[in-house]
């Protein structure tokens, strides 16, 4: 009777989140204190209920128990352990559960986290999530049910996708659902602001912290679903334009303009008009992205479900959240304003806005590449692809002053700003980086293109603009002798700042160099032969038969020769016995400077002694995923700052002397 227990805990958890999400908002609407208090002993239950549903699924999992359907369609008793309970979130129906546990245990995190705030702020925030959880749980509970019992039990599972049978599969799904799920929580402070009427700097203040938290898990998630296709699925590549890599994206850029946003209106007062719809937008995207994969109007190798009835419930909750939350802020654009007074051309202000302007623009353009051949399908059954092409055209133009500004925006002052000021703080970081491009352009001519110069360029004064910054600010102290003491009363948030600027441009100057001066070639070798890419030898040594635990291999051995040094190389060609699919497995050695890639393709005869190979020989491309990692450690670094600890940081005391009961 587990499966059954499972369903029981998820109606349990859907009765919860209706009291949480309806007896709170009223009682901080009439004034009802018991109605209020019970926000938090809800959010905690539901997630408790949230959990057990998880763990019975796991349960079933671990047991291969084939009475339930959703386990026989995506386990087998010859899968590893791991990627049997990894299984969970290896389908639809566990993808869904998944979200919906995740989004409890973050509204536990506001519960607990949120002690130090109004209580009547905080119940209306706890009521924003309980309505998204009851949309989810109606969602997983009548379309998505990973607990339907197979009558009669299958003898055997049908096997996991073999493209998910990889350690990616363990912490790609989980951290990108978090980032994912957790925008939902500035979306809560936001609604809630509009709810009440408390439309101060406040509500963006307790937000920063989540934001951050919620766009450090999404940038984890996308580093490791991009390596993840980078090693997996053999195209030698680390970001496709795929509609599914879009719809994590497109939150991300929306996100990044949402921290800057939030940022101004906490330390200014400005932009907040500005930040209450960008929470509103980002969330939207989120929930757009669950619309793509889940409800088969595309197809992908990350999506899911093929089911309209499915496609049309996301479809209708996604107008419903979208429809009531801009009726709110249109509601209350009146009384937003835009507060922080006038500030200059070239200050910090106008700077941030620019940027965030740009970076809405590059999601926009991101979302009209993604939906057009989808609304093209629909209307006039025309079918056509928008691929890399389109968005290099499109987004590369939009991004690209963003960057260079960004350089500009660290050094830049509040409300006030000169171009002489300007100038003496960055002429530096500019002198460095013209310096160093002309460096890279004379070592590499005939071989560097134009545009990856100007990719190296503005990652390379990405990073020396930001490095600019924090020598202008330590190096005062430092010769004064008290350096070491002034770096340690930085605060984790500038540091946060300062790892993620230059994990930017880190990653700006990887993508460029790795892209631009790749080496391609597909052809075919045979045993003993060898073929060159790049400066590299390439020899087929031999070729063996390899016996996995679900699946058979053809494993070839190369070995590599590079001048003097040489090293073998062990690319794989596996067929898995259930699911009948044919699955390469690249072989990746991995440099400082550089990676070696191979991928096996077909066999040329029937005795398998000669094959079709991709070889490819990619520079900097450890720096892509170092880059990334960067910008999340940031996020965490500024977690770590006091100011953004909302349950302990100092409450305003206008904030707290709100009228609690304004009357809309």
């Amino acid at each position: 009777m587990m499966a059954e227990l499972g369903v029981f805990a998820l109606v349990l958890a859907l009765i919860v989140a209706l009291v949480q999400a309806t007896l709170p908002l009223l009682g901080a609407q009439w004034g009802i204190a018991a109605w209020v208090r019970l926000a938090r002993p809800a959010a905690a239950l539901q997630c408790l209920l949230s959990l057990l549903a998880a763990g019975v699924l796991f349960w079933c999992f671990g047991t291969q128990d084939y009475s339930v359907l959703y386990v026989a369609a995506n386990s087998h008793s010859d899968l590893p352990m791991i990627y049997k309970l990894t299984a969970f979130w290896g389908g639809h129906e566990g993808s869904m559960l998944l979200w919906q546990v995740l989004l409890a245990c973050w509204s536990v995190a506001v519960a607990w986290r949120s002690r130090a705030l109004p209580a009547d702020f905080v119940a209306r925030v706890l009521a924003v999530l309980g309505w998204v959880s009851v949309g989810f749980l109606l969602f997983v509970l009548f379309l998505s049910n990973p607990f339907l019992r197979l009558v009669p039990a299958a003898l055997e599972g049908k096997d996991l996708n073999p493209l998910l049978q990889d350690p990616g599969m363990v912490f790609h799904p989980p951290l990108l659902y978090m980032g994912y799920v957790g925008f939902v929580v500035p979306f809560a402070f936001a609604l809630a602001a509009l709810i009440s009427g408390d439309l101060g700097a406040a509500w963006a203040r307790w937000s920063r912290s989540w934001t951050l938290a919620a766009w450090g898990f999404l940038t984890l998630g996308i580093l490791l679903g991009s390596a993840w296709a980078y090693y997996v699925l053999g195209w030698g590549g680390w970001w496709f334009w795929d509609p599914v890599e879009n719809a994590s994206f497109m939150p991300w850029l929306v996100g990044t303009a949402l921290l800057h946003s939030l940022i101004v209106t906490d330390q200014r007062g400005a932009f907040r008009s500005w930040s209450a719809l960008l929470a509103i937008c980002a969330f939207s995207l989120c929930l757009l992205g669950t619309f793509l994969v889940r409800s088969g109007v595309l197809t992908s190798v990350h999506a899911f479900a093929v089911d309209p009835g499915r496609g049309l419930f996301i479809l209708c909750f996604i107008v419903a959240v979208v429809g009531v939350s801009l009726w709110l802020y249109a509601w209350r654009a009146p009384e937003l304003g835009t507060g922080g007074g006038q500030f200059a051309l070239l200050s910090r202000e106008t700077l941030l806005l620019v940027n965030n302007v740009l970076f809405c623009a590059a999601a926009l353009a991101v979302l009209i590449g993604t939906l057009y051949p989808l609304a093209l399908d629909v209307l006039r059954n025309e079918k056509i692809s928008v691929g890399p092409p389109y968005f290099e055209a499109v987004f590369l133009p939009l991004v690209l002053p963003a960057l260079a500004l960004m350089g500009c925006g660290t050094v830049a002052r509040w409300k006030q700003g000169a171009g002489r000021e300007l100038w003496q703080r960055l002429r530096a970081a500019l002198v460095l980086t013209v310096v160093g491009v002309a460096v890279l352009g004379l070592t590499q001519a005939g071989s560097i293109t134009p545009v990856t110069l100007l990719g190296v360029a503005l990652g390379l004064w990405c990073l020396l603009s930001t490095l600019a910054h924090a020598v202008q600010r330590l190096l005062p102290a430092v010769r004064q002798g008290a350096g070491w003491q002034r770096v340690a009363r930085q605060p984790w948030g500038w540091w946060g700042t300062v790892m993620a600027h230059a994990g930017v441009g880190v990653f700006v100057m990887a993508v460029s160099l790795a892209n631009g001066l790749e080496t391609k070639r597909e052809t075919h070798v045979a045993q003993g032969q060898s073929v060159e890419a790049g400066h590299y030898r390439f020899t087929l040594v031999g070729l063996s038969s390899v016996e996995g635990p679900n699946y058979d291999a053809q494993r070839a051995h190369f070995r590599v020769s590079d001048g003097d040094q040489s090293w073998d190389m062990y690319p794989e060609k596996r067929a898995y016995r259930v699911q009948t699919m044919g699955l390469s497995q690249a072989a990746i050695d991995s440099r400082w400077t550089r990676d070696v890639f191979i991928a096996l393709g077909e066999p040329l005869d029937e005795t398998g002694q000669a094959w079709t190979v991709r070889l490819q020989v990619k520079p900097w491309m450890e720096w892509i995923w170092m880059g990334t990692f960067m910008m999340a450690l940031g996020a965490g670094l500024s977690l770590l700052d006091k100011r953004f600890r909302t349950g302990r940081q100092r409450v305003p005391r206008a904030a707290r002397s709100a009228v609690a009961h304004k009357v809309a």
